[in-house]
């Protein structure tokens, strides 16, 4: 039987009203019965398992008998010093060998860097179109065979610290003792208006710009309040009319509107392909910087195929 053909139904798939019948019958079944059942399938006798399972020849004797009481067949047939496997033992090794195999490419034992795996990582909206298309270039270079999956931030803290995600980038500081940090790039801010904006044929000074409502990027996170605090020294009377937590929204606004707003530099050139953005000079603000950061829990060091996925990212940047 081509494996391809093989059901693909899951346990955890909807409608599986059957379920708590599957799981009465899994657990009334020893499961490393089915690991003897290959050895003497592959080996094709119960002295070669027994050597190779590190078992008494008596022990796989007694386990096939087991096996038989619970399937209705002999299962394995004897001949000369060996035996032969029945018609239902070789459709039973066709699943058998397939579900072993699947279990340990999960559970990946080896850390072997040729399995696929899933390794799921954390942004914000914004820092994910920032980063992901070099991590996702960068890391199919190194290891094809991985899939990325990119999730929002809720937790940061909690998510690393639960193993709810692998990876996390941000620009928030997570300071938990459990978790590492490598700092990805440092972006300086931008104070951004519309094109044509009356704002550009003025010199940029504080009471010049204090005519202009402004947005503001509502982020979350104790680390930002230093950085909030210099910049309302540098506008210390700014008429904030517009926040929002999505700077996709606030760049949106400010290409069709009077508004202006700050953002980061990396960002603005992304952005002003999308909306008719452009820059106001203002050395002051210029200054400030923010750093995007990746963040890992240290115990994912342990794991050879995230540890070589972290090296990577750092590389790429």
């Amino acid at each position: 039987m081509d494996p391809n053909e093989f059901p693909a139904k899951r346990l955890s798939e909807p409608g599986g009203e059957a379920k708590p019948q599957i799981f009465r019958t899994l657990r009334n079944i020893d499961l490393n019965l089915l690991t003897i059942f290959e050895a003497v399938y592959v080996h094709k006798g119960i002295v070669n398992a027994a050597k190779i399972l590190n078992l008494t020849p008596s022990a796989i004797s007694q386990s096939i008998q087991k096996l038989r009481a619970i399937f209705p067949d002999p299962l394995f047939i004897r001949k000369g010093q060996g035996v032969t496997p029945t018609a239902y033992a070789t459709h039973l090794h066709e699943y058998i060998s397939q579900g072993l195999e699947s279990i340990l490419g999960a559970l990946d034992l080896t850390g072997s860097y040729d399995k696929q795996r899933t390794i799921t990582i954390g942004t914000t909206p914004s820092i994910g179109a920032l980063v992901m298309p070099i991590i996702y270039q960068a890391v199919k270079a190194s290891a094809p065979q991985l899939l990325l999956r990119n999730i929002s931030i809720g937790d940061g803290e909690t998510q690393l610290g639960q193993f709810q995600t692998d990876l996390i980038v941000d620009s928030n500081v997570l300071n938990t003792r459990a978790l590492s940090h490598d700092v990805l790039f440092t972006d300086r801010l931008l104070l951004v208006c519309r094109k044509q904006h009356p704002a550009l044929s003025q010199t940029a000074t504080v009471e010049n710009l204090q005519k202009y409502e402004q947005t503001l990027l509502v982020l979350e996170g104790q680390n930002l309040n230093a950085l909030r605090m210099r910049i309302n020294e540098i506008f210390p009377e700014r008429q904030v009319t517009f926040s929002s937590y999505n700077i996709f929204t606030i760049a949106a606004l400010i290409g069709s509107s009077d508004l202006i707003g700050i953002i980061p530099a990396r960002l603005f050139t992304l952005l002003r392909h999308c909306w008719p953005l452009e820059q106001i000079p203002y050395t002051s603000l210029n200054e400030e910087t923010v750093d995007i950061s990746l963040y890992y829990n240290k115990l994912s060091l342990r794991d050879p195929v995230l540890e070589n996925v972290i090296n990577v990212i750092r590389g790429a940047f």
